[in-house]
């Protein structure tokens, strides 16, 4: 049973940067995915950025592009989001969820969530 645990989020000021963790422990497999979502108060869950484990194929949202990057360190089973210049509607829970297959903007298809992390961006 796969495990996903999100860390990283805090309170910061417009313009700053954050790096969102995500530890998988149990998912291992050449062909999965891990996706990054955001959801903010009122909002629908949104995808952000993906990556392939296998290759390190990326997808990011068009929001975030040139701002948010996606990588991965496979030895740690661990996934990255940096964000730089961060804005107030950057302000959501942050989650990480893992697929099989190559990374898809639709958060019904993926299987395995982490609980989130909040990420505050003030004015």
């Amino acid at each position: 049973q796969g495990q996903l645990v999100e860390s990283g989020g805090a309170l910061v000021q417009a313009g700053g940067s954050l790096r969102l963790s995500c530890a998988a422990s149990g998912l291992t497999s050449s062909s999965i995915s891990t996706g990054w979502f955001r959801q903010a108060p009122g909002k629908e869950r949104e995808f952000v950025a993906g990556i392939i484990r296998s290759g390190g194929s990326t997808v990011l949202a068009n929001s975030v592009k040139g701002r948010f990057t996606i990588s991965r360190d496979n030895a740690k089973n661990t996934v990255y989001l940096q964000m730089n210049s961060l804005k107030p509607e950057d302000t959501a829970i942050y989650y990480c969820a893992v697929r099989n297959g190559y990374p898809h903007t639709t958060a019904q298809s993926y299987s395995y969530w982490g609980h989130g992390t909040q990420v505050t961006v003030s004015s």
